[in-house]
């Protein structure tokens, strides 16, 4: 019964990260029922525990491309996906096999976190907490990505990224936030860059 309340508790905080991070968004009930990304985690989630069994990865994969099928997301069940994760109109997202993504992260529309190599290991992106990748973005092989730092629209990062900094251009460019400056809107809005 714990597992269960746990489980409930991760989609809770799931529907209030969607609901919070998202301006548009008028109630709960409309984030449940009408937001494919969060329809992509929760199942995911659910595709997640199930590959943690070895006879059930088969089944844990079928869902999730079935999961890809209805939402236009794709997150392997392999993938590691922390708390309170918000993909903004999910369609085109994909999430590779050994990427780990941390808490409070915000991916939108046409992001990728993929591979460089067509080999076995690690060879997907590790995003840090409280990342933001914007629209159309690529972020490709084992890369890390830092706490805090932002990934601006339609960049291609191939290369490690500071906590804090962001990222833009083709390939990805990384420009530092001062760490003791007064906030800056040229500077610390996503939204310029996203």
């Amino acid at each position: 019964m714990r597992h269960l309340t746990d489980f409930l508790r991760v989609l809770r905080d799931d529907l209030d990260a969607a609901h919070g991070h998202d301006p548009a968004a008028r109630s709960l009930l409309e984030v449940a029922l009408g937001y494919p990304g969060v329809h992509a985690i929760w199942v995911y989630r659910l595709a997640h525990r199930m590959w943690q069994v070895v006879p059930l990865r088969l089944p844990a994969r079928l869902l999730s491309q079935a999961a890809r099928a209805a939402t236009g997301v794709e997150i392997h069940p392999a993938a590691r996906i922390g708390a309170r994760l918000f993909i903004d109109h999910g369609m085109g997202v994909v999430i590779g096999e050994t990427a780990e993504v941390g808490d409070d992260v915000v991916l939108f529309h046409g992001s990728t976190l993929g591979g460089k190599a067509m080999r076995r290991g690690k060879r997907h992106p590790t995003l840090g907490d409280r990342v933001v990748v914007g629209a159309g973005a690529k972020v490709l092989g084992p890369v890390w990505i830092g706490d805090g730092a932002q990934v601006g629209a339609n960049a291609v990062v191939i290369t490690d990224v500071p906590a804090g900094a962001i990222a833009v251009g083709v390939p990805a460019q990384v420009r530092r936030r001062p760490l003791a400056a007064p906030f800056d809107a040229e500077v610390d809005d996503p939204a310029i860059f996203i």
